[in-house]
């Protein structure tokens, strides 16, 4: 199978050299397609023009490469690579498949020339063939696996972040209804029948943005008029189905193909509408998967991630009028849990992003990581680490500390989601009783050598005085961190 890589292109935009990740690429309306890997250097100027749309003649003057780079301790900093032929494209696409798992996503910056009263020509290629591609579809339904076994190594160090951070993402005016809209909105109603044309019916000629939004505009249609289809071919970059009920009564068949030189899918053939139903009536349907579920609660998700499971069987019930099960929609609402907020993994590599931007943004924040090799077969993995423990505490909660009571209150709790762990928090009270957080970890469990870590800390940056109580439920690993504190703990100091 050809392999595909994923493109985000920035234009008219601004290049920002100095964030805390290396160079960033920002601009007003960015796009994104996807190239194979057998692209050219020709093909991909020619794409990048076709998406581009302008009233000024243009020409690809530079195209830049936000090239991932992998630092100390397995953090990424980003560079600038010119893309100038068709070996530094191939550089490119080896990089990218290096490095995809933690940067899904090539992103280009693109300079044009501007040619104000002149025509410029774009090379053409004056046969009939339409540069067709095909993409080869797996269209198995994978809602079988409840827990589902990604093969993750929990890379924490790895920094996977899309946003530039000249500004941190959290101070920027967010249009959250702008950045989920869809990029084809006459598609993007799964479910109501409205897929296509103004009769609800595909046409050839009909362009897509993605593979992906062909899929779902298919469905939608499947779902919306209780038809279904089987693949009947499939190759690379090639969508093509059949009615089940294909020569039993019904001629409906679709084809879709990527048009590279259009960089977009396109509708190739269409024999019409469907002139069958589904032969048994039932409360599910085959294409009703856990994803095309996922994309149409998202916008529950958002607004309450913890919407219970009945809940999302009731919306899908109300909104394409079928039953699914509880667990298709278990593993939908766990889908749509990690397209909004980023999954587990995700979640751990962006870590030591947020707790930079903290440090950014308050400096005199304190942060301790430590981090673990990984193994592969008792040999380590170069550039990989993976979390082992991690303290904080806020700039304003150590300054709060200093007119609270000189009393700490310690305890830990049990952290129950993908990968188990303990959350350690230290509190102190001031003096109107307002309990005050001042230090937080996430440790393997609650060991001596986690509790010890933890006391270190909060001795080290947070209390930083003697004669300060501490409180604790007596846990064994709590006691035995305090005999190893040399004394800091301990009568006369504490």
């Amino acid at each position: 199978m050809e392999d595909i890589a994923n493109i985000r292109v920035y234009y008219n935009g601004e290049i920002i050299p100095n964030t805390h990740e290396g160079v960033s690429f920002v601009c007003e309306c960015p796009f994104s397609f996807a190239i194979p890997y057998s692209t050219s250097f020709i093909e991909l100027q020619n794409g990048l023009c076709v998406n581009i749309q302008s009233h000024i003649s243009k020409r690809v003057s530079n195209i830049l490469y936000r090239n991932p780079m992998q630092v100390f301790g397995g953090l990424i900093q980003f560079q600038i690579m010119s893309i100038t032929d068709d070996a530094s494209m191939q550089q490119m696409f080896y990089i990218y498949r290096q490095i995809r798992f933690h940067v899904p996503v090539i992103e280009l910056y693109v300079e044009f020339e501007q040619q104000s009263g002149m025509d410029w020509e774009e090379e053409n290629n004056d046969s009939e063939e339409e540069f067709e591609a095909n993409y080869e579809v797996d269209d198995e339904n994978d809602d079988g696996d409840l827990a589902g076994n990604p093969a993750v190594q929990n890379e924490a160090d790895a920094i996977v972040s899309q946003h530039p951070f000249g500004v941190p993402s959290f101070m920027r005016t967010l249009d959250l209804e702008a950045m989920h809209a869809p990029e084809f909105p006459e598609y993007a109603n799964t479910g109501e029948g409205n897929v296509a044309a103004e009769n609800g019916e595909f046409s050839v000629g009909m362009e897509f943005g993605s593979r992906e939004s062909v899929i779902s505009a298919i469905k939608s249609y499947t779902i919306s008029r209780e038809v279904d289809y089987t693949m009947y071919e499939s190759e690379p970059q090639t969508f093509y189905a059949k009615c089940k009920g294909y020569g039993a009564g019904c001629d409906c068949l679709i084809r879709a193909s990527l048009i590279r030189k259009k960089a977009c899918w396109e509708i190739r053939r269409y024999n019409g509408k469907h002139t069958c139903t589904m032969g048994t009536i039932s409360q599910d349907h085959a294409k009703l998967d856990s994803d095309t579920i996922a994309d149409a609660i998202r916008p529950l998700v958002e607004a309450d991630p913890s919407i219970k499971v009945k809940s999302v069987i009731a919306e899908v019930q109300g909104r394409f009028n079928y039953i699914v099960t509880y667990r298709k929609a278990w593993l939908a609402k766990q889908k749509a849990v990690a397209k909004v907020f980023g999954d587990w993994e995700v979640s751990y590599q962006t870590l030591p992003v947020w707790l930079k931007a903290m440090t950014v943004k308050m400096p005199r924040s304190h942060v301790q990581i430590k981090t673990l090799p990984v193994y592969r077969e008792s040999e380590e993995v170069q550039g990989v680490r993976v979390l082992h423990r991690v303290f904080w505490s806020f700039y304003p909660c150590i300054v709060a500390f200093r007119h609270c009571k000189p009393l700490v209150q310690v305890d830990g709790t049990h952290l129950y989601g993908k990968y188990k762990g303990a959350l350690l928090v230290a509190v102190a009270q001031d003096g109107n009783q307002n309990i005050v957080p001042i230090a937080f970890a996430i440790v393997e469990g609650e060991t001596a050598d986690a509790w010890e870590f933890f006391l270190t800390n909060l001795w080290r940056y947070v209390v930083t005085i003697d004669g300060v109580g501490i409180i604790s439920d007596r846990h064994t690993s709590i006691d035995a961190a305090i005999a190893r504190s040399n004394g800091a703990w301990s009568p006369p100091r504490a």
